[in-house]
C-alpha cells in the first residue's frame, strides 16, 4: 500500500499527532508521509488517516 498527501493540506495536524509513524509536517507546515510505502502492519492506520483527515487530501492505495 502506498500514502500520498496531495494539495489542500490545511496544516490541522491531525495526521502527524495521531499517526506520527506515517505522517510529518514540513518545513511550511505541510503534512508529508514519512515513506510513500506504508510500512507493514501499518495499512489500517493509513486507511484511518485517509478517513480522518478533514479535507481528504491523504490518498491511499
Amino acid at each position: 500500500m502506498t500514502v500520498t498527501v496531495i494539495a489542500g493540506c490545511i496544516s490541522c495536524g491531525l495526521c502527524t499527532e495521531e499517526y506520527p509513524d506515517l505522517f510529518v509536517m514540513n518545513d511550511e507546515g505541510i503534512a508529508h508521509p514519512v515513506s510513500h510505502e506504508v510500512p507493514a502492519g501499518k495499512e489500517k492506520e493509513a486507511q484511518q488517516a485517509a478517513e480522518d483527515c478533514p479535507v481528504s487530501v491523504i490518498i491511499t492505495a
